[in-house]
């Protein structure tokens, strides 16, 4: 009897291993996949609308709830236009739809993009001077699959575009400019993001969803010094594009500018990131203070999930839809926690508070005053508020170090440049140093390592401080 079961046992298990398993559908199965569109249109009609249009479109870091419609209808022409990418420094851009980074499109798998554009990059925008002569523009979707010599192609300033692609796989994909030299168009603005959802919908549900795209700025005040309203003109730095030395790395085109308008959330409440790193040439390694990423979607797409993740590293046009939850009340700060970028800017918060508090904040590089417009002062006020923020205040008191206010009232210009050169030297032989050593409970400065150009240009801030009222500057440093 005992021999029959075993039998019996191994017959049926043996059965078992026989049977063939079930096929499992291939959601990415490319005989299921659209991958045919009619050619593209070349026209010399202008058009003369909205620079952006479209359902489908978000034009801030908010998105939008996605357009029900299987048919997005989006246009984005061209424009060059001055942008403000920090305090004091006003940029000649190139952009799509008027802005930098350009509209967020939102679809889902299985829609269909309709997508026209006009060169219009010989037009004034109104309210912004014409400054970058206008040029050939193209558009390279990295979300479609069609042929980039018919839809990709260059159009000349006043000539359209159209062109449709149906979209196969989710994900966060990058648009850009794809006209030679490719290099010099990304980093003059031309980019943005499109936002596509799994067809049957992401698998979790968030109260907030925001899109944050970062991107690199390489800037340098115009050699024939133009000037915008009394500001000197910045203009496209390219021996610093080519060698990949950024002097602002942001998030959504504007230094600390989400410092400034934090992104709202609730304590207990799952918030969404859709995180895109344009570049065009730097690395990013996305991280927010003070939660942990419960979801992580590389390049957007949730078969590509990790979990309980501090940082995502993002090469140049990669991306990654993050989730966490807001734990308490309090000011959790986006930041690339490679530090020579936050450094230049690219941070941000996702605030339960309307207005935070900056003090609390200044260690990872928070505003700290107005702003110039002489290059030197723009550049030492950028450079004292990634480094010294932690122990001086702007106009508002005695810190772990003096008040800055009032400095070149107080010491030579000689004496500040010897300070900030070679602190460590100044403590040995001046009697001033030495006092404020004592004042300030035997904590040195330490050596920053500055250049002679980066101590004249802390030296001109310094200056442009000095020369505002008290009040303004405390004002200002409090925000």
């Amino acid at each position: 009897m005992q021999r029959m079961i075993l039998g019996l046992g191994a017959a049926i298990l043996l059965a078992a291993c026989e049977q063939k398993p079930q096929a499992v559908a291939d959601a990415y199965d490319p005989a299921k996949m659209e991958m045919k569109s009619p050619p593209a249109k070349v026209t010399a009609e202008r058009h003369k609308g909205a620079f952006a249009e479209g359902a489908s479109l978000s034009m801030g870091a908010e998105l939008k709830p996605l357009d029900p419609s299987p048919v997005k209808t989006v246009r984005l022409d061209t424009t060059h236009k001055i942008i403000e990418i920090a305090p004091g420094v006003k940029f000649s851009a190139c952009t799509f739809g008027d802005t930098v980074p350009g509209p967020t499109v939102r679809a889902r798998v299985g829609d269909r993009i309709k997508f026209s554009m006009t060169n219009r990059s010989d037009e004034t925008v109104p309210g912004m001077r014409l400054t970058a002569a206008p040029m050939m523009h193209s558009m390279d979707f990295h979300a479609a699959m069609v042929s980039p010599q018919d839809k990709y192609r260059s159009i000349a300033p006043g000539q359209s575009i159209e062109f449709e692609f149906t979209l196969n796989y989710p994900g966060i994909f990058m648009y850009h400019c794809g006209t030679p030299m490719i290099l010099e168009h990304i980093a003059s603005g031309m980019y943005g993001a499109v936002i596509v959802e799994p067809r049957n919908g992401y698998p979790t549900k968030v109260q907030r969803e925001y899109v944050v795209v970062q991107s690199e700025f390489y800037a340098k005040p115009d050699p024939g010094k133009a000037k915008v309203g009394g500001a000197p003109l910045y203009v496209l730095d390219t021996d610093r594009l080519r060698d990949a030395r950024p002097t602002h790395t942001v998030f959504n085109g504007m230094h600390n500018g989400m410092v400034k308008n934090p992104l709202p959330a609730k304590v207990g409440e799952r918030v969404r990131l859709h995180v895109l790193n344009v570049g065009p040439s730097k690395t990013s390694s996305f991280h927010v203070v003070g939660t942990i990423f419960d979801r992580v979607w590389f390049e957007g797409n949730p078969d590509n999930q990790f979990r309980g993740m501090q940082t995502v590293l993002l090469g140049s046009s990669n991306s990654a839809t993050v989730e966490f939850i807001v734990p308490e009340e309090g000011s959790y700060i986006m930041v690339d926690h490679h530090f020579a970028n936050a450094s230049q800017g690219a941070i941000g918060l996702v605030s339960t508070t309307v207005k935070p508090a900056a003090k609390d904040l200044e260690h990872h590089n928070m505003p700290a005053s107005a702003t110039p417009n002489e290059p030197d002062a723009v550049a030492g006020k950028m450079a004292f508020e990634s480094k010294c923020l932690a122990c001086h205040s702007v106009g508002e008191g005695r810190k772990l170090g003096p008040d800055v206010y009032g400095v070149t009232k107080r010491r030579s210009k000689a004496w500040l440049a010897r300070w900030l050169k070679e602190p460590e030297k100044m403590l040995q032989t001046d009697a001033d140093a030495k006092a404020m050593l004592k004042e300030y409970n035997n904590l040195p400065m330490p050596n920053q390592s500055l250049t002679d150009a980066e101590v004249r240009q802390f030296i001109k801030y310094f200056e442009w401080i000095d020369a505002q009222p008290a009040a303004s500057v405390k004002a200002a440093g409090a925000h």
